[in-house]
């Protein structure tokens, strides 16, 4: 039976910067660190998660491959909020290539964001965001995007190791983050979602300068290659601190009608990939 949705209220200034409780996944490092690190200088609760929990800031230990990983986040995160919480952002994710990819950047943020759907449901103006990627243009691996989207796992760890033996191992990331970005657009439609008031959305940054890129960036012809199929004309590479600010906002009580989005935060790199959207 379809919910009722909720009325956004007026917001004022008060009621928008008003302390809030947060999870963001991949918080040791990167995008996640960052934002987590504007939202606690705000005055915010951050519960931050990462694999390991012996990083500044982060809580829960959880590896988001795993199923017994993603039931451990859900189980800590209720505890450690008292049961409600008011935003959720997935930013753990990797870049290998290796099946473990699909695992985390699709089964492990769409499990994220489902498992503290609860949560958010009991918190206050809730809001929830995914990190995709601008990869999510590049060409992908149908079958590895199908079968994450039927929700098969294992049929979508399989595709990626097809995808390793016949030397194509490039695909998987691409693949996870179009994968996770569809699913974004197709849920948060729906009655789970902006039905019962809460905004999910996605964003798609160029390259930024974190620690899963600065291997690749250091070596001079992978960095060619890097900026090749990730063009960025406005400002080259980004900051982590320079993409937290879209996430907060969206996370935020002002965004009352922005969802199903997948927004680019890329120094223009998906407009010159696809001149045409």
């Amino acid at each position: 039976m379809p919910t009722t949705p909720r009325t956004p209220s007026a917001r004022t200034p008060d009621s928008a910067s008003a302390p809030r409780t947060y999870l963001i996944t991949g918080a040791a490092s990167g995008i996640g660190k960052a934002t987590a690190a504007r939202l606690r200088a705000a005055g915010h609760t951050v519960i931050g998660a990462d694999r390991t929990a012996d990083a500044d800031g982060v809580a829960i230990a959880a590896d988001l491959a795993t199923d017994s990983g993603r039931t451990q986040l859900a189980d800590q995160a209720s505890e450690l909020s008292g049961g409600r919480l008011d935003a959720v952002i997935a930013c753990a994710g990797l870049a290998h290539f290796a099946t473990t990819t699909v695992n985390v950047n699709y089964f492990g943020a769409v499990a994220t964001l489902e498992l503290l759907r609860p949560l958010l449901a009991a918190g206050t103006d809730p809001r929830a965001a995914a990190v995709a990627s601008v990869g999510a243009v590049h060409p992908t691996d149908p079958a590895i995007v199908d079968a994450c989207l039927a929700g098969d796992e294992a049929a979508a760890t399989a595709a990626a190791q097809h995808a390793l033996d016949r030397g194509e191992g490039h695909l998987i990331y691409g693949s996870s983050k179009a994968a996770l970005a569809r699913w974004v657009r197709r849920a948060a439609v729906t009655d789970d979602w902006a039905g019962v008031g809460i905004p999910l959305n996605a964003i798609g940054p160029g390259t930024v300068l974190t620690p899963m890129t600065e291997g690749m960036l250091a070596d001079p012809d992978v960095r060619k290659v890097v900026d090749t199929t990730v063009p960025m004309p406005l400002n080259g590479h980004a900051r982590p601190e320079q993409i937290a600010p879209l996430l907060t906002w969206l996370t935020s009580p002002e965004n009352t009608h922005v969802t199903g989005q997948f927004l680019f935060i890329d120094g223009g790199a998906e407009a010159l990939l696809r001149p045409t959207p």
